[in-house]
């Protein structure tokens, strides 16, 4: 039976070559415990990651990075998504480990929130912030 269509569905993935798996296990534990639909698909190409999006059904793309290559690896994503439409109506967000730095790059190539740690508050919180504007927008 599909779940009720108000209950936020994320999918988490992480890119390739990522062997660092604590992170998304515990965010997905997070979202669970918040109500969440999640969608666990490991490590995946950003082109499987928005098929996968879209076979889901994904309101939210979550992405965990340790390794690097999240701005080259993040515009892929973002340039997939634009192509397959649902840029515009899913939200994305990353977290892990990367420079500061590079926080206002993602968020200006697409990214709804960036974390590089947040309590379970805090990733829920922008979660529901960014599906509201997503799909006011939408």
């Amino acid at each position: 039976m599909a779940p009720p269509k108000n209950k936020i569905k994320v999918l988490l993935a992480q890119f390739p070559l990522e062997a660092h798996s604590r992170g998304i296990i515990t965010v997905a534990g997070m979202l669970k415990d918040a109500g969440m639909e999640v969608v666990l698909i490991g490590n995946e190409l950003p082109e499987r990651i928005i098929e996968a999006a879209i076979q889901e059904d994904a309101d939210v793309v979550g992405i965990s990075t340790y390794c690097g290559g999240e701005l080259a690896l993040g515009t892929d994503l973002m340039k997939v998504a634009e192509e397959k439409g649902i840029k515009d109506n899913t939200a994305f967000l990353l977290g892990g480990i990367f420079p500061p730095r590079n926080i206002p790059e993602l968020e200006k190539i697409g990214f709804s929130g960036a974390f590089l740690s947040a309590n379970k508050e805090e990733i829920v919180a922008c979660i529901e912030k960014a599906i509201t504007v997503k799909k006011g927008a939408g």
